[in-house]
């Protein structure tokens, strides 16, 4: 037994979580194998979730979390030395310590935290068609409209993007003569033909559920520069892991677009890391609270992709905790996939509460000593059952434990501290720019405006081929002199785009330059090799 073991402490090899009759260890090297927080409102979940954090985070384990009221930011500051914290501590045989812990917060709608962004492209039909919603036929269209982009090397970054490639597979109203012109989105049109019926009516549809998803605030979602992984899994100078924090409140009440973005963050994580097998600790900690929402009203098609993430995840080395208020509310088939379990109270006032109490007792290895469906409706705030994995991998018997306190503060910060925690971020600077890069938007209107420009310098050539109307031709599509109104000539098109880049490199700074460098790659290069994850997401083989 070493000095921290007297102590209590974290030991090199496992994390003190709490203890009643026995103390509760959660061991590192088990920690990839997932786990559960649950319990009742306001029964001390987000206090375990902290102890962990602060757990992983010594340990030198990357940690992230999405926190949903604001408590979890006070692991960036010191602690207080509060009675009851010190009382606690004490009972327990624990010298409190004030700590703090490096911390990045992230944000989607970029108001609290680092802006974190996604393109269409990587998102992929699947878990962009749980996002918005959409019944079998429209999920099969955005397939189509993806497999087209895919093909025709058209990337998709933002909304107007994927708006302007759903617009661009629509079929021609009507029949042509045979001296119509051609569409210049004939081919396009034609492909996306030949893999089924899309019809106006369904592209139609998807467009108003885009706008659904662009009042919930989807639109500063998607764009560049996208969120690199990698920035999640650092530790800072003194060897400790970097806690990252998305800042949820205001997400969560867009809970489809909230758990469809953890939803892909993970599968990212599944698809980026390579095999790792049992590491002495894991590479990343990922806290999912309020996990019901992922799971809420997911087809049986998604739900085999969730839990085929869930259960090979952990040969990356990345442990999954699902933190939510009932273990019910996450499907057997994952639930048996997450060996670490802590369980605050439960409150039974219905028959259907009583049976979920019933439930959850089921899910620990019982012990004799104690009737577990009673104590789950008896244990006070900070108290928890727990049950961990030990030794070959097989949990331990349930325990009635009194969790630690955290050595961090406990509660929210001002947004003064969260300033100066920003202000002095690894990260600072990366995200904080949006860039508009060249992507399926843009390649859209060159097609269209250079059939028009085509057609139009014929028109001045008088169909002739001398050298003076070439010229004569091409400075008046320039200054826009022989193009009708309302089309965007070819030399508006370079004019505009220059003005994009100069903007750009002004703003962004080499951040835009590397938005296009990438755009230009993911939409010519490789713009016929695309491959598609479990869950959909962009590979690039």
């Amino acid at each position: 037994m070493t000095a921290q073991d007297s102590k209590l402490g974290d030991t090199d090899d496992k994390i003190f979580v709490g203890k009643g009759d026995e103390q509760a260890w959660l061991t590192l090297a088990l920690a990839n194998r997932h786990g559960l927080v649950t319990g009742a409102t306001g029964t001390g979940k987000t206090v375990s979730l902290q102890v962990m954090a602060e757990g992983f985070a010594r340990a030198g384990v990357p940690v992230f979390a999405s926190d949903i009221k604001g408590d979890l930011s006070g692991i960036s500051e010191v602690g207080e030395a509060k009675d009851f914290i010190v009382k606690r501590a004490t009972e327990m045989g624990l010298t409190f310590q004030p700590d703090q812990f490096s911390t990045v917060f992230w944000d989607v709608f970029g108001e609290q935290g680092h802006p974190v962004r996604a393109t269409v492209t990587e998102m992929g039909p699947l878990l962009l068609a749980r996002m918005l919603d959409l019944n079998d036929v429209q999920e099969g269209v955005l397939n189509v409209a993806f497999r087209v982009a895919d093909d025709n090397g058209l990337t998709l970054i933002d909304m107007k993007d994927l708006r302007a490639l759903l617009d661009a597979i629509v079929p021609d109203a009507g029949k042509k003569g045979a001296d119509a012109e051609e569409s210049p989105l004939a081919d396009i049109k034609k492909e996306a033909q030949g893999f089924g019926n899309v019809t106006k009516a369904t592209v139609g549809t998807i467009q108003r559920q885009l706008l659904v998803l662009e009042n919930q605030g989807g639109t500063k979602f998607f764009g560049e520069p996208a969120l690199t992984l990698k920035d999640f899994m650092k530790t800072d100078r003194d060897g400790r892991g970097m806690v990252n924090i998305l800042v949820a409140d205001k997400l969560l009440q867009s809970p489809r677009l909230y758990a469809t973005f953890l939803l892909w963050m993970l599968s990212e994580l599944f698809e980026e890391l390579p095999e790792a097998g049992d590491l002495p600790k894991p590479k990343l900690v990922f806290f999912f609270d309020e996990a019901h929402l992922l799971f809420n009203d997911a087809p049986k098609a998604l739900m085999d992709k969730i839990e085929q993430v869930v259960r090979l995840i952990r040969s990356k080395g990345v442990g999954v905790y699902f933190v939510t208020q009932n273990p019910v509310d996450v499907p057997d088939r994952v639930l048996g996939q997450l060996g670490n379990r802590v369980q605050h109270a439960l409150r039974a006032f219905t028959p259907r509460d009583q049976k979920a109490v019933a439930a959850a007792a089921q899910t620990f290895r019982p012990n004799p000593k104690l009737d577990t469906a009673k104590v789950i409706m008896e244990l006070g705030k900070g108290e928890a059952l727990v049950s961990f994995l030990e030794g070959n991998g097989t949990p331990t018997m349930v325990e009635r434990v009194m969790i630690r306190p955290p050595s961090a503060r406990i509660g929210s910060i001002t947004p003064e501290e969260r300033k100066a925690i920003m202000d002095a971020s690894p990260v600072k600077g990366k995200y904080d720019t949006a860039v508009d890069a060249e992507s399926a938007y843009e390649m859209i209107q060159k097609r269209i405006a250079g059939t028009a420009a085509t057609a139009d310098a014929g028109a001045a050539d008088g169909g002739g081929g001398g050298i003076l109307g070439q010229i004569g031709s091409m400075v008046g599509t320039i200054f826009g002199t022989n193009v009708k109104r309302g089309r965007l000539s070819a030399g508006q098109v370079i004019a505009r785009d220059v003005t994009r880049s100069v903007t750009n490199q002004v703003i962004g700074g080499m951040a835009a330059n590397l938005g296009k460098s990438v755009a230009g790659q993911l939409g010519g290069s490789i713009g016929r090799t695309l491959v598609r994850g479990a869950l959909g997401g962009l590979l690039r083989r």
